[in-house]
């Protein structure tokens, strides 16, 4: 699958003509879609490709614009974008029942998340699952609980981000001083005369784009198995499991103890079985794909 003839977006002063453009581009129905998407899944149909491409280039502009704030082309962010909306559109199965869209969104912004974790910042950012999530949601969740200040966040507030994101007090301080302007652009001129930028005397110590995207492929391989095994839990136990795990704003076990009339404690059982039997059933899943088990 080719991104020739899809338009370009050439640095983010062209990004007003840029959206003009893909514009153009119709929506889909359901029943096009689904014929588009058996014509590339059975026959590989270019023709096909493209328009289940275009179709869905307004959705990538509007994931991309939520991650301006980190201080990135919105150029490149929209292009690491279109990668991730090709790759699903590759992989995308039109069988199982659900809209392309739903499908793309997880491919699209876990492409961007890569992106902006590769590049934000001169120091390695953490890479472990809580920490992504709080790089993303710091700034949300900091808005939600009104904590404006410019400086460190107040003893409360860094107490009640670090239950809410699920880390410890010291990585929500660290975080939030590092998103308050303590990282230096990686485009910024090494001295003020100079053409030269910080980013030019890095060392390029990423994987390469085949490396990349077989790495995105094994994502989406487990991301499938995820779903399936989700398939094997009650619909309470998937509920409670969404809602405190996969969400970025996750409930709390007081909410969840209202909303199903039992105590919380009962409620966090509940998520501990469902998750354990979540975990049993991807490790069956990834043996017999032959997939490597999550680190």
């Amino acid at each position: 699958m080719s991104s020739r003839g899809l338009p370009v977006l050439s640095g983010d002063a062209g990004l007003s003509r840029y959206l003009t453009e893909i514009r153009k581009f119709p929506l889909l129905s359901p029943e096009d879609e689904y014929m588009f998407a058996k014509s590339w899944k059975e026959h590989e149909d270019p023709e096909a490709a493209r328009r289940l491409v275009t179709s869905h280039l307004r959705l990538v502009a509007k994931i991309a614009m939520g991650y301006r704030g980190y201080g990135l082309p919105v150029s490149e962010i929209v292009s690491e974008g279109n990668v991730g909306l090709m790759q699903a559109v590759k992989r995308f199965d039109p069988d199982k029942g659900f809209r392309l869209a739903t499908y793309a969104m997880w491919w699209i912004r876990a492409s961007i998340q890569e992106y902006v974790l590769r590049s934000w910042s001169l120091v390695k950012m953490g890479t472990t699952a809580a920490q992504k999530k709080l790089f993303f949601n710091l700034r949300k969740a900091k808005n939600n609980i009104g904590a404006i200040e410019e400086g460190d966040l107040t003893p409360d507030h860094t107490t009640t981000l670090a239950d809410q994101l699920g880390v410890t007090e010291t990585e929500v301080t660290e975080m939030n001083r590092r998103l308050s302007g303590g990282d230096a652009s990686l485009n910024a001129p090494l001295r003020s005369e100079s053409e030269s930028e910080w980013q030019d005397w890095l060392a390029d110590d990423t994987a390469d784009q085949e490396t990349r995207l077989a790495e995105r492929e094994e994502m989406g391989d487990r991301h499938e198995l995820l779903v399936s095994a989700m398939k094997d839990l009650t619909e309470r136990e998937r509920d409670i499991l969404q809602a405190r795990r996969l969400q970025d704003e996750p409930a709390t076990l007081e909410e969840l103890s209202q909303k199903y009339g039992v105590s919380r404690e009962r409620v966090r059982q509940i998520e501990v079985r469902a998750f354990e039997k979540l975990q049993r059933g991807m490790k069956d899943a990834m043996t017999t794909a032959a997939l490597p088990a999550p680190a």
